[in-house]
């Protein structure tokens, strides 16, 4: 079992809910090592005083916060403990809102919810609840020295927790948006309807893969042997000049995947 992050209490109303948190996920990245390639020795950093020269050790490194004018302000670590913020150690609902209302531009992290023994029976009140009324609390909480909101949803008979940026964390976007002058005709959007339809299905995230972790392991084990890996073809870039003509024929390719994969799958069940 998983170490929790975090311990504190959902406030619910008048109704107190102890509470520890545990990441709900991991990142599984591909992970390199800066070496000399000489020699494959590991390049190592030194944590320096710019001042005195000195290597710090880790443990007596404090934060400084710098003012405008180049001031630098000390803090340690009694100093960020004894920050005037309820909630470093609460949870405070703020605010009870549908799922739909919040835009997933705004998640960061997700973490489960565990109740502590005293607090089961309120937990699985507000769960419930928030099932009833098809409803998410959204909360203000402080984690990893920044205080965020988040929404805490029901899910598989636990609670949830998604950080969320504050507003002014998200970039405008507008840039990026096509000119109102470029539009399309029915046809082609009829005919990229039919696409959509033809690859629409419900989510399996157990049906993909990272191919990029997999082709990395595979370069690597191939370095080992000293074999040389087959050559992949780049993909050729096309001058698309009918739309409609490129989604029939994207049409027809993915209705030919869906079949292979489903020829593929009931082969394997018959093999099993």
């Amino acid at each position: 079992m998983p170490r929790s992050i975090w311990k504190g209490a959902i406030s619910f109303g008048l109704v107190t809910i102890p509470i520890k948190l545990f990441s709900a996920t991991e990142e599984k990245d591909v992970s390199f090592r800066q070496v000399h390639p000489e020699d494959g020795g590991r390049i190592k950093y030194k944590r320096v005083c710019e001042k005195c020269g000195n290597e710090i050790p880790y443990g007596e490194i404090a934060k400084g916060y710098e003012l405008s004018d180049g001031r630098m302000v000390i803090l340690d670590n009694e100093d960020m403990a004894s920050l005037p913020l309820p909630t470093t150690k609460a949870v405070e609902v703020v605010q009870f809102v549908g799922e739909e209302d919040i835009d997933p531009t705004y998640f960061a992290r997700t973490y489960f919810l565990e109740a502590e023994t005293a607090g089961t029976k309120p937990y699985v009140l507000l769960r419930d609840a928030l099932i009833k009324t098809e409803r998410c609390a959204l909360v203000k909480v402080a984690l990893r020295s920044r205080e965020s909101l988040a929404l805490i949803r029901p899910k598989d008979g636990m609670l949830l927790m998604h950080t969320m940026l504050w507003p002014d964390e998200l970039r405008d976007g507008s840039f990026a948006a096509p000119s109102a002058d470029v539009s399309v005709s029915d046809a082609e959007v009829a005919m990229a309807q039919n696409f959509i339809e033809a690859l629409a299905g419900d989510f399996n995230p157990d049906e993909y893969t990272d191919s990029y972790r997999q082709a990395v392991e595979t370069l690597v084990q191939s370095k080992l042997e000293g074999a040389e890996l087959p050559e992949e073809e780049a993909p050729q870039e096309a001058e698309v000049v009918d739309l409609v003509a490129a989604l029939r024929a994207s049409v027809e390719a993915a209705k030919k995947r869906r079949e292979e994969s489903g020829e593929s799958t009931k082969k394997s069940k018959k093999a099993v």
